[in-house]
């Protein structure tokens, strides 16, 4: 992942939009601070699809919507 300057980006704009379009991920800062985050518009779909693959592997999925037959305590 690459961290770059407001004002690299200013100055480098089309460079910088074709090194995300294959794949890069830049910080942008501000002062030394990270202020975004530039990725690919399918990256964050994809991550999100493996998360969701990995999870699945270990998650048990019922209906949360049906009402259940357990009884809860209340506590006072």
């Amino acid at each position: 992942m690459e961290t770059i300057a407001v004002s690299y980006l200013r100055a480098n704009l089309m460079k910088i939009l074709k090194e995300i379009e294959h794949g890069e991920i830049i910080n942008i800062t501000s002062r030394g601070k990270v202020v975004a985050k530039l990725i690919p518009p399918e990256y964050s779909r994809e991550n999100a699809k493996n998360k969701l693959k990995e999870i699945s592997k270990t998650a048990v999925i019922n209906d949360v919507i049906s009402p259940i037959d357990v009884q809860w305590k209340v506590m006072e």
